[in-house]
C-alpha cells in the first residue's frame, strides 16, 4: 500500500476515533509514523490536511488571451465558444478549443430572469396564436400555431406570408381541426388583429374591425399581449421552440405542399400524442377531457368584405375567378384587407 493510501486511511481511522496505537497496529506501520503524518514533522512528508488541500492553478496557455474574453463577454454575453476561440486564435493563442471552451462556460455572464408565476386555463378556456419564422431553399414561409391553453394540442401550417386571410383561412381551419372553438384566443399584438392597443394610456385594445367580425362569426373573444409581455404567451412560444428543434431541424423538404403534410403527420403522430413535459400527461388525453367543452363551428366559412375561393395550392392568392364569375386579378394589398404583417 502507497503513504498516500495509509494516510488516507490514518484520516480515517481518526476521524472514527480510533488511538493511534491501534491504527500503527492496523496498518502495520510505526506509532511514530503515524504521529508524523498526522503532525506533519517527519521529513519529507505531508500531514493528511495538507495533502488534500485545494491545488495551486497551474499556468496555461490560455492565460495571456483571458482578458479578451471576458472583455467580448461583458459586452456580447451570448458569443459562443467557437467564435471565441477563432478571435483568441487570431490574437496568437496556440492551444485547443476544449480549453477555451471550459474558460467560457466559467466565466459567461448569466442573466437574472425574472421570476414567472405559471398559470393554467380552464378546458376550452383559451387558445393562443403566434406566427414563427422559416427559412428554406426556395424562401422564407411562416408557420401559423395554434394551441390550446388546456390540453397543449396543436395546430399548425406554413404560409408565404402573414396577412390577415392567411390569419382568417389558418384559423377556421385549425377550428375543424380541433372540432371546435376555444371561448378566447390570445395574440401577441399581431397587426391583422390589433390595429393599437392603447391599455394604460387613454384607451383600450383597437382591433382590426374585419378581425372583429370574424371572431363575432366564429364566437371567439379577442385577447392580446401587453406590448413587452409577449411571456405571458408561453403556450404557444415554448411549442415554436418544440417546433424548430422536434419537428423541422433536420428534415428535408421539397416543396410547401411536403413541408405542410409532413407537418400534418407530426402532428398527428408525436406533437399531440405526447407526454408534456410540463404537464406530465398525454396531450391527446387532456384533450379528449377538453374537447367536448370546445364551443360549436360555425355553419359556414367567415365571408370577408372581399369574397374568397382560394385554390389548395396557394392559399395566400386570390384566384383570377371565383364560382364561375370572372374577376380582375389584384394584390391582396388593394383590397385594405390587411398588408403584411408581423407578429
Amino acid at each position: 500500500m502507497f503513504d498516500s493510501d495509509k494516510r488516507v486511511l490514518v484520516r480515517h481511522y481518526l476521524e472514527q476515533g480510533v488511538a493511534k496505537a491501534e491504527i500503527a497496529r492496523r496498518l502495520n506501520i510505526g506509532r511514530r509514523t503515524v504521529y508524523n503524518w498526522t503532525a506533519g514533522g517527519k521529513p519529507g512528508h505531508e500531514g493528511c490536511e495538507g495533502k488534500y488541500g485545494p491545488r495551486p492553478s497551474q499556468p496555461s496557455k490560455l492565460d495571456c488571451f483571458k482578458e479578451i474574453i471576458a472583455v467580448r463577454l461583458a459586452v456580447y454575453p451570448q458569443l459562443s465558444a467557437v467564435r471565441l476561440f477563432d478571435e483568441v486564435k487570431a490574437a496568437g493563442y496556440t492551444g485547443d478549443y476544449d480549453q477555451v471552451k471550459r474558460h467560457v462556460r466559467e466565466v459567461r455572464p448569466r442573466a437574472v430572469e425574472e421570476p414567472l408565476v405559471r398559470f393554467e386555463t380552464a378546458p376550452a378556456h383559451q387558445a393562443q396564436v403566434d406566427f414563427a419564422e422559416f427559412q428554406l431553399p426556395w424562401g422564407k414561409r411562416h408557420a401559423l400555431l395554434v394551441v390550446l391553453g388546456y390540453s397543449r394540442r396543436m395546430w399548425l401550417r406554413f404560409y408565404r406570408r402573414q396577412t390577415l386571410l392567411v390569419v382568417v383561412r389558418g384559423l377556421e381551419e385549425s377550428f375543424a381541426y380541433l372540432g371546435g372553438v376555444p371561448a378566447e384566443l390570445l395574440f401577441d399584438q399581431m397587426k391583422a388583429v390589433v390595429i393599437a392597443d392603447r391599455r394604460g394610456v387613454d384607451g383600450g385594445l383597437i382591433e382590426n374591425p374585419e378581425f372583429r367580425a370574424f371572431s363575432d362569426h366564429w364566437g371567439f373573444k379577442i385577447r392580446a399581449c401587453r406590448p413587452y409581455r409577449a411571456r405571458t404567451k408561453g403556450k404557444v412560444e415554448r411549442p415554436v421552440r418544440y417546433l424548430r428543434g422536434n419537428f423541422f431541424y433536420g428534415r428535408e423538404f421539397v416543396s410547401d405542399d411536403d413541408l405542410n403534410a409532413q407537418a400534418r403527420q407530426w402532428l398527428d403522430e408525436v406533437a399531440n400524442v405526447r407526454v408534456h413535459g410540463t404537464l406530465q400527461e398525454r396531450v391527446s388525453e387532456r384533450f379528449a377531457r377538453e374537447r367536448p367543452l370546445l364551443g360549436p363551428l360555425a355553419p359556414r366559412p367567415y365571408t370577408p368584405v372581399v369574397p374568397r375561393e382560394e385554390p389548395q395550392q396557394d392559399p395566400d392568392r386570390v384566384p383570377a375567378t371565383l364560382a364561375g364569375v370572372a374577376v380582375e386579378r389584384r394584390p391582396l394589398s388593394a383590397y385594405a384587407l390587411g398588408g403584411e404583417v408581423s407578429s
